[in-house]
């Protein structure tokens, strides 16, 4: 399984027990749960913490370079309650 590394805290976990985030130009900014979409791509934990992290130090907008829609960020949020 291939490892990725999460933007915010920097450890290095299976790809799978990572959420990606992608941007490409036909779709914007968006989640890719199946890992497979097109476009530059970052890796975050499952984890509130490296969101919070990831969100005050606008990380995710610095590694995507763009603005990140809050409704992004309200996803994530969902997604990490619904596994923990």
């Amino acid at each position: 399984m291939p490892l990725r590394k999460c933007i915010s805290c920097g450890d290095k976990k299976n790809k799978k027990d990572l959420i990606r985030v992608v941007k490409n130009k036909e779709e914007g900014v968006i989640l890719d749960l199946t890992g497979k979409k097109n476009g530059r791509g970052a890796y975050i934990c499952n984890d509130l913490e490296c969101l919070n992290s990831i969100k005050k130090t606008k990380k995710l907008s610095k590694v995507l370079g763009c603005e990140i829609p809050e409704e992004i960020f309200e996803e994530l949020t969902n997604i990490i309650l619904k596994k923990s």
